[in-house]
């Protein structure tokens, strides 16, 4: 996954110019294509964000530690991409990339991603 400009601004400015700088909690954005750097293009029609946690970080990666699970999706498509943000609305994208393989879905479907399918890194 690759970090978004905002994310790497901030935690430049945490390490770097000693600003304090922590999220509340971390929420998973779905997409059927290439989110780009601002995380906002491509986005699914099921735009419920689910929550994510990570264990500790450990050699530069931090992975995800619990199920994120969207049941009864809104619309048959197939997602290829997600994005990670900062809020369940709005709010800032901190991360985003492909997942390792597409997933069609329809209408009424649950998808998941599964506990530890999910690591960031800083590398």
């Amino acid at each position: 996954m690759s970090v978004s400009n905002y994310a790497e601004n901030k935690l430049l400015d945490a390490v770097c110019a000693n600003t304090s700088y922590s999220v509340a909690a971390v929420y998973i954005k779905l997409h059927i294509g290439d989110p780009g750097e601002a995380c906002t293009s491509n986005a699914a029609a099921e735009t419920t964000r689910k929550v994510v946690t990570f264990g500790a970080a450990a050699s530069g990666t931090s992975t995800s530690n619990a199920d994120a699970t969207w049941t009864n999706v809104s619309t048959g498509e197939t997602y290829s991409h997600i994005s990670l943000w900062d809020a369940a609305t709005a709010g800032n994208a901190l991360w985003y990339g492909a997942l390792t393989a597409s997933k069609t879905v329809n209408a009424g479907d649950t998808f998941q991603i599964s506990s530890t399918a999910l690591t960031v890194s800083l590398d």
